[in-house]
C-alpha cells in the first residue's frame, strides 16, 4: 500500500481548462482526462486545480467535463452508481482506466474485511443510534452515534467484523496511505491565484525555464521543507508566460520556472504528457 509523500504534505497540480479543447470527440476528451487522473494517482497528488486560461464563458463546457470525469474516476467503483447520475459527460466513462489506489479496493465480500481497514462509503440510512454506510460489500457497516445525511460520502475504519460489521468515521487526511485527490475549479485566473501564494513552494513548468538538471539540488532542498507544493502546467497552445500575460510576471510568483522536457523534438507537448514527465522527475525528490 503506497504511502503519501510525507506526513502533512499537500501536493497539488494546476492544469488549464483548455487541455481538452483541441479534441472534437467526447471519447478522446474523456480518455485524456483519464490520463491526468492516472498521473495524479500514480504520483500521489492530493489536489488537481483546474484554471480557466481563456474567458470562462467560453470554457464552461470543458470545465464541467473535466470536473465530472476527474471526480468520477476518484470515486471508488462501488460508490459511483450512488453518487453519479447518468449524464452526457460520462457517456464514455466505461473506457476510463481504473485508478487501483488504496481507497479503490477490489474485495467485495464482508468476510474479506480486515479489522482496522479503511474504506470509502456512502450513508444509505440513519437513525438516532447511528448510520448505515455502504462500503462496497454485501452488508452495510453500522457507524454508531453518528447521524449523517443520506448519500453523504464518508471515510470509515472497520472496528468490528462479522455479518454486520461496525465502523467509525475518520478523517482521510490522517490515513498514511495515499487516499486519492480532490478536484478544485478556480473562479479566478491563474495569475490571481498564484499571487495569493497558495503554496509555500510553487514550481512552474515552461520550455523557457531553466534546465531541470541545473536546479535539481536546490529544488530538492526546498521540497524537503515544503508543506504545500504546487506544480503549474500550461497549455499546448500557449505556455504559462503567455497565459499569465504582462500584468503578472511568472518569475515573480513562482519559486522555480523549470523545463522538465529539455531538447524536445516535438513542436508542442500536451499537458498530460508534461504532467507525466514532470511528476516522474519530481518523484525522485521524495526520499
Amino acid at each position: 500500500m503506497a504511502t503519501s509523500l510525507k506526513h502533512g504534505f499537500h501536493y497539488e497540480v494546476a492544469v488549464p481548462a483548455s487541455f481538452t479543447s483541441d479534441i472534437p470527440h467526447l471519447r478522446e476528451k474523456t480518455f485524456r482526462i483519464g490520463l491526468l487522473a492516472r498521473a495524479a494517482a500514480i504520483f500521489r497528488v492530493n489536489e488537481i486545480v483546474v484554471y480557466p486560461d481563456i474567458p470562462r464563458i467560453n470554457q464552461s463546457r470543458d470545465i464541467g467535463l473535466i470536473e465530472t470525469v476527474l471526480m468520477y474516476m476518484e470515486t471508488p467503483q462501488y460508490l459511483r452508481k450512488r453518487l453519479f447520475k447518468i449524464v452526457p459527460e460520462l457517456q464514455y466513462a466505461g473506457t476510463l482506466p481504473p485508478l487501483r489506489t488504496a481507497h479503490h479496493p477490489t474485495a467485495d465480500k464482508t468476510e474479506s474485511l480486515r479489522l482496522g481497514e479503511y474504506r470509502e462509503g456512502v450513508v444509505v440510512s440513519h437513525s438516532e443510534e447511528g448510520s448505515l454506510v455502504d462500503i462496497g460489500v454485501e452488508h452495510e457497516a453500522f457507524v454508531p452515534y453518528e447521524k449523517r445525511r443520506i448519500n453523504q460520502r464518508v471515510t470509515v475504519r472497520i472496528s468490528e467484523l462479522g455479518k454486520r460489521p461496525k465502523a467509525a468515521l475518520v478523517n482521510s487526511n490522517d490515513i498514511k496511505a495515499y487516499w486519492g485527490y480532490k478536484t478544485t475549479i478556480l473562479n479566478c485566473s491563474l495569475g490571481q491565484f498564484l499571487q495569493q501564494k497558495p503554496s509555500d513552494l510553487i514550481v512552474a513548468t515552461s520550455k523557457k525555464g531553466k534546465h531541470v538538471a541545473s536546479i535539481l539540488e536546490e529544488l530538492r532542498e526546498k521540497w524537503a521543507i515544503s508543506k504545500k507544493t504546487l506544480i503549474a502546467f500550461g497549455a499546448p497552445s500557449q505556455g504559462l508566460y503567455e497565459i499569465l500575460g504582462q500584468h503578472v510576471k511568472l518569475d515573480g510568483v513562482a519559486d522555480f520556472v523549470v523545463n522538465t522536457i529539455p531538447n524536445q523534438a516535438t513542436e508542442t507537448v500536451r499537458t498530460e504528457e508534461a504532467v507525466f514527465a514532470t511528476l516522474s522527475i519530481l518523484n525522485v525528490l521524495d526520499k
